[in-house]
């Protein structure tokens, strides 16, 4: 079957209903795939994105906790999608449909209870996607190797140091990538077939012939032991009974020519902080300025970044940093951060290796360093973060790592206390 059909005929399903515990405070009233990534988009604009540019226009997205700002993002920023030519993102909110008495109970339940919205897509393929990692892709090469094998499930790989993946489902291969066992956070990963040195760690991402995966999910869904789950019941399931092939993620990541594949989980608020500070090297494993594969999201209307004052200790600068449009940088210094859309600062302020997300003020004198600041927060006049540990974990959330996070209520609690 030519690659054009094979995108026509295929549709992505993204799972994006789970909150993320592990970002804390940040995933409080979002959920962890609305999470605000790279100075303007969303986490999920990268799953969705992966999609449109391998030219799958045919997208439904499973969500569950807090999913107002998920689904209002998606209705702002996706709303490009022309249904008279068969393009669309549905949004598919847990609802205790077709008879069922509860919400969504696993990542396979999620398309069960959604068969019939599957089904009205027309579709022999279906991509099922995690929403809440940071990864370019395509798909495309993916599904081709599919249809080539006439797998029953084919399974996105990371090829990782072994020891590592030991935080992943495992997948053991022979030597022409059929799988031949699947391992759940095993204390001794199997190595790779050329290295056993290396480990395939599963992505989350699985390619099904939709006939094929309807039938199982009934049958998983009628079994009264299973936990509905892709990772922990179907793809066990197909490996021992079936044809499941490993797809590894080198061979279908878009990069940059001699740049290593990347793919994160930014499940964390260290990794979060990494991630966003990793984008002002000079070179970034992660290229966002590739207009032949960009991550597309919404767009706000807003003015250019503004720098202003130029004067001793006054002077707005930003180096080795990512400023996004309606900042004004007024008389701070701006270094090795990530500022997201419309965040304001004043004179005499410091931002070092800050993440700062949307709508966020820094008044006068403030002195920020190594921080994730959430969206909409104000930071008072003279307020000193990142320099004494001991007394920011008073008000704030401090890592092992030493990253704090701030958020409103936090400061709202120690101005109360203060």
């Amino acid at each position: 079957m030519p690659t054009r059909r094979l995108r026509q005929r295929s549709m992505v399903f993204v799972l994006a209903g789970g909150r993320g515990s592990r970002l804390k405070e940040l995933t409080d009233r979002r959920v962890k795939p609305a999470v605000p990534f790279g100075g303007k988009a969303r986490i999920i604009d990268f799953a969705l994105s992966n999609a449109m540019n391998s030219g799958i226009r045919k997208m439904a997205i499973a969500t569950q906790y807090k999913a107002h700002s998920l689904i209002r993002h998606v209705q702002r920023g996706w709303n490009f999608l022309g249904a008279e030519r068969n393009e669309y993102v549905d949004v598919l909110p847990a609802s205790q449909r077709g008879g069922t008495e509860s919400w969504y109970k696993g990542t396979a339940d999620a398309v069960t209870q959604n068969i019939d919205i599957v089904d009205s897509y027309d579709v022999d393929y279906v991509i099922i996607l995690a929403g809440d990692h940071i990864y370019k892709m395509d798909y495309e090469i993916m599904l081709r190797q599919h249809v080539e094998n006439k797998a029953d499930v084919t399974v996105g790989c990371l090829t990782v140091p072994r020891m590592e993946a030991t935080a992943f489902g495992v997948m053991a291969t022979d030597a022409d990538g059929r799988i031949t066992s699947f391992l759940e956070k095993p204390a001794d990963p199997p190595g790779t077939p050329e290295d056993p040195d290396k480990a395939l760690a599963s992505m989350g991402i699985y390619v099904f012939d939709w006939k094929f995966l309807r039938e199982l999910l009934r049958k998983d869904a009628e079994d009264p032991n299973s936990s509905n789950d892709f990772g922990n019941d179907l793809i066990p399931d197909i490996v021992k009974n079936g044809k499941a092939i490993a797809h590894r993620f080198d061979d279908s990541c878009v990069r940059s020519e001699g740049a290593p594949a990347y793919w994160k989980d930014v499940g964390t608020v260290d990794a979060f902080w990494q991630a966003h500070i990793d984008l002002t090297n000079f070179t970034p494993e992660l290229d966002l300025w590739d207009n032949n594969w960009p991550i597309w999201t919404y767009n706000a209307s807003v003015p250019p970044a503004k720098f202003i004052h130029d004067e001793r200790d006054r002077r707005g600068i930003a180096i080795s940093s990512m400023v996004s449009g309606g900042c004004i940088i007024s008389g701070t210094e701006v270094r090795n951060s990530c500022l997201f859309t419309n965040v304001k600062t004043n004179s005499y302020a410091v931002l070092d290796h800050a993440v700062v997300l949307p709508d966020v003020v820094v008044h006068r004198s403030a002195r920020l360093r190594q921080v994730v600041i959430d969206g909409r927060v104000v930071i008072p006049e003279g307020l000193v973060v990142g320099e004494d540990p001991t007394e920011d974990a008073k008000w704030f959330r401090v890592t092992e790592r030493g990253t704090t996070l701030i958020t409103q209520a936090m400061l709202d609690a120690r101005a109360a206390a203060l």
